[in-house]
């Protein structure tokens, strides 16, 4: 636990990764000073978790600016008025929920996005938690043989599966998820980048959007990729965010993985995503 600009308390949530951050009103606009503490402690625990805000959109908007250019999304629903906004949703009556396979937001674009600065305005009763694992640890807890094959290769990443004309589910139905025309992005990445806001070496895969490793056949990839992924979604490396109306979640898309549990069904869940954009990775 860690105290910063004006008492504010970092408190980390796991020894792998994640921090609640006490003592700040997102709504209030942050001073310089403020600023650098959090910029820290996201460096520090890729996700960072805010309580008890109550933010308009304007003030969402505002603190996801202060990181970097705002990526609009393709595919979600936008909020009335707020295009910069998405909606994430489920109703009551919907079976299944956006986002519950493990996966980091936009790999399959060329310079992929920092991070998503979720925020919960509706939430139920119980259930409907956010798992999050730290890919530093997924890199660093690899034998040396392994990291150092892995350091010499890419990955092929892609949205067309995911969000494209395939896609015929719930989702699409409902409207929560469009615009599969759009969903023409391609994408290669190292296999291990080095972060460039902490330095440190992160796994770079995941299994909602990576096809397979550059120059490889899917069934020559499938095999390391099954273990990477295992290895990666071990509990050890997990941090686990219970929401509540206020709560707000900013996580490293660079840093971290993220899943989310459909454990709630019956109940209304509705929160709104802005993400940020990054830089190329290397």
């Amino acid at each position: 636990m860690a105290r910063g600009s004006n008492s504010i308390e970092i408190r980390p949530v796991s020894p792998s990764l994640g921090a609640e951050i006490l003592g700040v009103d997102l709504s209030n606009g942050l001073d310089d000073e403020t600023f650098a503490v959090i910029k820290q402690a996201y460096s520090d625990h890729g996700v960072i978790f805010f309580r008890d805000q109550q933010l308009k959109p304007e003030d969402h908007v505002a603190f996801a600016e202060r990181w970097n250019k705002i990526n609009i999304n393709r595919f979600f629903h936008p909020v009335d008025g707020y295009p910069m906004i998405a909606e994430v949703r489920k109703e009551p009556k919907d079976k299944k929920n956006i986002g519950s396979n493990w996966h980091t937001d936009h790999s399959y674009d060329q310079i992929p996005a920092m991070g998503s600065v979720l925020y919960a305005l509706e939430t139920p009763p119980i259930g409907g938690d956010t798992i999050f694992s730290s890919m530093y640890l997924a890199y660093e807890t690899l034998s040396d043989g392994l990291k150092a094959m892995l350091g010499g290769l890419s990955a092929d990443h892609s949205s067309r599966h995911v969000f494209g004309a395939s896609r015929a589910d719930e989702a699409t139905k409902t409207g929560r998820i469009g615009n599969a025309k759009l969903a023409t992005q391609d994408a290669v990445h190292p296999v291990v980048i080095t972060h460039p806001l902490s330095g440190r070496k992160a796994l770079y895969v995941n299994p909602e959007f990576t096809l397979g490793f550059t120059g490889w056949t899917p069934e020559e990839s499938k095999p390391l990729l099954d273990y990477l992924y295992a290895h990666a979604s071990r509990p050890e490396f997990t941090c686990r965010f219970r929401w509540a109306d206020g709560s707000v979640a900013f996580w490293d898309n660079r840093a971290t993985w993220h899943c989310a549990l459909n454990d709630y069904h019956g109940h209304r869940r509705l929160m709104h995503r802005i993400t940020v954009e990054g830089e190329s990775l290397n």
